[in-house]
């Protein structure tokens, strides 16, 4: 057991503190445990905190909470991934709003090759349906290692977890509420479904009741864990549409399904086509076009660095693209902890060198 992770849970759960305080006052102390030694007088002087923030670090019952959470999660088998473990989802981990911690429960692996959101309307029509099923056939059909991420709720989010788990996918929900609970109840058995092949993901503690702020929070870490999203029915509003608009903010690839003119659930796809807020996508042949998912043998991409001479920067970047495929320049960026302008030069020069390809969204893979 992580001896700090006491201290992680009692950081992630404090009122008022966020993704992005959370982070800066650690790296200002130098330690997530330091964090709870540090005087009152000096936590004030750190941005962002201030007096009332500096008072809820130092409550008591931070810890009491934490303390009550680490009995929970050492009793159902629940992993604690932290911001900076090596296994903490790594395109989600580039996100500037990302969560320090999360709770995951089954067999998950947040940094597989290929990872989509699928989402929709709550209200899903058979059309819909049959759209997310057939296109998550044709994933299966054509070898993809790749996870499906959804919402665990209603509509579409079910769907794609129903069809991921039929043709054999790995499948993640991601919930609104801590993982003491399933909601909706009616899902609960899919969920259960889910743990073998796939499973649970949430940054809230046990013991969340269920408010619509957090569903939000919730579509946060949809977008952030995944390569693109996909919108396969939305009505003019709802949670789908907002779960688009943040994987965009993120310079994430967003695609949606065109439906029929006037059909009440396609409004939302139509006006995200229309407004370029979303490729339009009529079948699995657009994603891969647009995400540049022509298969390549790793074989090829070996070669591919033989016979041209590499910095020791550039050989570092070509290892690990072998070892990942596909990586955003953020993500080398922070493996190599290097800055993104260094990050830039060398990649374009492994361009120049015909080593690499750049696909969009600022995203390479080995030629």
């Amino acid at each position: 057991m992580d001896e700090n992770l006491l201290y992680k849970i009692a950081l992630s759960i404090i009122p008022g503190i966020g993704g992005i305080l959370a982070r800066n006052v650690v790296a200002y102390v130098g330690t997530v445990e330091g964090v709870f030694a540090e005087p009152i007088k000096s936590l004030k002087k750190i941005p962002g905190i201030g007096e009332i923030n500096a008072l809820r670090i130092k409550d008591k019952d931070i810890f009491k909470n934490a303390e009550r959470e680490l009995r929970f999660i050492e009793k159902n088998e629940i992993e604690v991934l932290f911001y900076t473990d090596k296994i903490f989802p790594r395109r989600l981990k580039t996100c500037a709003d990302a969560p320090v911690l999360l709770y995951t429960k089954g067999n998950l692996e947040l940094n597989e090759h290929r990872i989509v959101s699928i989402v929709g309307t709550r209200n899903a029509t058979n059309y819909g349906k049959l759209v997310c099923d057939e296109l998550i056939q044709k994933f299966s059909e054509r070898n993809y290692k790749i996870l499906v991420v959804s919402g665990l709720a209603y509509g579409i989010d079910i769907q794609a977890h129903k069809s991921a788990l039929k043709y054999n996918l790995p499948t993640a929900g991601v919930i609104a509420h801590g993982l003491d609970k399933i909601y909706p109840s009616l899902h609960a058995e899919t969920a259960r479904k889910m743990l073998e092949n796939g499973g649970l993901v949430t940054d809230f503690p046990s013991g969340t009741k269920i408010d619509p702020s957090n569903f939000i929070r919730r579509n946060r870490i949809i977008a952030g864990l995944a390569d693109a999203t996909i919108v396969v029915e939305s009505a003019s509003k709802g949670g789908a549409l907002i779960t688009a608009e943040i994987a965009s903010s993120y310079n994430r690839d967003v695609f949606a399904f065109p439906g029929r003119a006037g059909d009440v659930y396609s409004k939302g796809c139509n006006q995200l086509i229309r407004n370029s807020g979303a490729n339009l996508m009529e079948s699995i042949d657009d994603l891969e076009f647009f995400m540049g998912w022509e298969k390549t043998s790793k074989n090829k991409a070996v070669q591919s660095g033989l016979f041209v001479e590499l910095t020791a920067g550039e050989e570092k970047i070509v290892s690990l693209l072998r070892e990942n495929e596909e990586l955003f320049i953020d993500q080398i960026s922070s493996e190599l902890t290097l800055p993104v302008s260094h990050v830039s030069a060398m990649l374009l020069a492994l361009e120049f060198k015909n080593v690499l390809v750049a696909m969009p969204g600022k995203m390479y893979k080995l030629k």
